[in-house]
Order: structure tokens, then sequence, then C-alpha cells
């Protein structure tokens, strides 16, 4: 990495975070948002990050483009917009990427796979992040809680570039840590990501669905069909914040995936972000969810393996219903994933 700042695609509720934090700390960012308003705001007045795991809400100027705005060529560029926008970005981004750039992927899913086919596998890094953050408005991000924060080479290996990474994680977090499993922390949160988007089909918290008996064999089963299709595809999946892979596996003693819920009903119970960012998308900003290539994506994966995951299918169908008005958030459209249990 040369002295060219670092460049943050997505400046939401994780890139907007992340821009804030560095360039409070003297780091040389700019960001790029498609929002011209929030652009705008965050050049101008600043970004202000509330909640209480700031340790002291803030406001920082961070200078901010629009994607047609931006000049110059990167060597690091963050993307951290939803999945769904990924192809999108990147063809936008390449014309900023230096001949020896290289993108880190700071989202939720295995966009890494799409990224390395686009700028290429040694130009690709993986971030695992799990803060729970949510955009209020132009200007305004809640930082509702602290939660793991790795990176790491998708090829496993150590570089120095990954070293720096790590490096300018642990400004904003000194608890960030680098690995050589990036994919098994992406998979990880996979599962536990499968569970949210099934807690977004209710109006109730995060919490209040971990600790529903009625709902938590759902949430249960949903974490076990995502780690046989990890399995299945050679992957290790690591825990983090309360949730552990391991006891949604197949060999798993009996009990140990309702220890796994118990810890989430007390992890998300301490947050100020109350509800996912799905639940966010669905009924606050009326908008289209990062369900297909999140959650849609495994089931395409385990058809591959001809692994039958029902559960999982029938999640993505219940998002798209309600993304479409055909369904409300309730816990009737909750109770739809029990009937296809096996």
């Amino acid at each position: 990495m040369s002295d060219r700042p670092v460049l943050i695609w997505g400046a939401g509720a994780i890139g907007g975070i992340l821009g804030a934090y560095w360039a409070r700390a003297g780091k040389d960012v700019v960001m790029v948002d498609i929002d011209a308003d929030h652009a705008r705001t965050c050049s101008t007045d600043g970004v202000l990050i509330e909640g209480p795991a700031t340790g002291g809400d803030f406001t920082q100027v961070v200078p901010t483009y629009t994607p047609s705005e931006l000049l110059g060529e990167y060597d690091c560029i963050v993307l951290a917009v939803k999945a769904q926008a990924t192809k999108q970005a990147v063809e936008q981004l390449l014309p900023h990427l230096s001949k020896d750039g290289f993108v880190l992927s700071a989202q939720n899913g295995l966009n890494e796979r799409l990224i390395s086919e686009m700028v290429g596998p040694d130009r690709t890094m993986g971030a695992f992040v799990n803060y729970g953050s949510d955009w209020q408005r132009p200007g305004h991000i809640l930082y509702g809680n602290r939660g793991a924060v790795v990176i790491g080479e998708i090829d496993g290996s150590i570089r120095p570039r990954t070293q720096k990474m790590l490096d300018l994680m642990q400004v904003f977090d000194e608890g960030a840590i680098m690995t050589d499993n990036i994919w098994g922390y992406l998979w990880g949160k996979l599962g536990y990501g499968s569970m949210l988007f099934a807690t977004a089909l209710t109006p109730d918290s995060m919490s209040a669905n971990f600790a529903d008996p009625e709902r938590a064999p759902v949430l249960m089963e949903l974490g076990r069909e995502v780690m046989k299709v990890a399995l299945a595809e050679k992957i290790k999946p690591l825990g983090f914040n309360g949730f552990n892979p391991e006891s949604y596996f197949p060999d798993a003693p009996a009990g140990e995936a309702e220890k796994s819920i118990a810890a989430l009903v007390e992890f998300t119970a301490k947050t100020a972000k109350t509800h996912s960012g799905i639940w966010r998308d669905l009924a606050v900003r009326k908008r289209k969810t990062e369900v297909d290539p999140q959650i849609g994506i495994i089931a395409e994966i385990a058809e591959t393996h001809g692994i039958q995951v029902p559960v999982i299918s029938k999640l993505v169908q219940l998002i798209h219903d309600i993304e479409e008005g055909a369904r409300p958030q309730s816990a009737d459209t909750f109770r739809e994933l029990k009937k296809v249990m096996g």
C-alpha cells in the first residue's frame, strides 16, 4: 500500500463508520456513496456517529463523492455496499483501482467470489464484520454495538498488505484480528445471517425472536442447513459473538444448538440496534433486501452437492413475498418456515 488514501466504496452503516473512525484518527480516507445528500453532508457538516458503542458520540468530516464525481486511482478500496450491488459497484470502481491495488470486501455474504472473478483472486481480500449499525439518514449513522472484526486473504496467505489492513482495522476496533480462514468466518456469518433473515419475518426484535421457544427450533434448523452446505464445500466454519457453528454440525451433541441460541439471546439483547438490517430494509426503508446473494446462494450451492435445504429455500420465498407486499411481517409468516421442516 502506498501513501494514496484508502477509498471506501459505500458510506452507509458499515463503510460510514469505518471512514469516520479512520478520518478521526488522522488516516487519509475518502468515501463514495450513491446518495448525493449523504455524500454532501459527510463532506461538509460531517457524519454523526452515535450510539452506545461509540464511547462518546462524534461528528467527523470525511471527503465523500458520488461515483460520477470521483477522480484518481487507489491502492486499497474497501467495498461496503449491499451484496446485490456488488457487481455494479465493482464495475464502477475498477477504473479507480491502481495496477497493484486490491479490493477488500467488508460486506455480508460470499461476495469475495464475485469480486475475485472481476478483479482477480490475487487482488481480493476478505473481511468479516459483526458490529451493529444502521444508516439513519444523510450524515447520521447509529453504532449500536461492537462485534467481531476479522480480516484475511481469500487464499489463506499472510502478506504485508494483510498486516497493514489489520493495523488499520485496529484503529477502528483494537480487538480486530487476522485469520488464515476468512471463508470460515464468512460461512459462520451465513449461519447466523440466515437466522437474522428469519427474525425479519416478524415485527419483533432479534432478541425476542431468539428467545421464543416456538421459533428457536426453526432458527436452529436454518443453522444446521447452512453448516451442512459449508461442510460439503470443505469449509471449517468459525464462531463469533455467541454463535457457535459446531453446535449445528450433524454430529453435534444434543443440546448444543440450544446453548448457542441462548447465547444469541444474550448478545442481541445488549445492543441499541434491536432489529436486523434486513428488518429495517423491509419495515422502514421499504426496499429489496440482500436475500438472494446472501441466502439464495446457499440454496444454489447446496444444489450442486445434491443437498436439500427446504427451510432456507422457503425463507428466500417468504422474504420476497414481504418485499412484494404479498405477506405481512408477522408471527404467522414465520410459522410458514416450520411447515417445511423435516
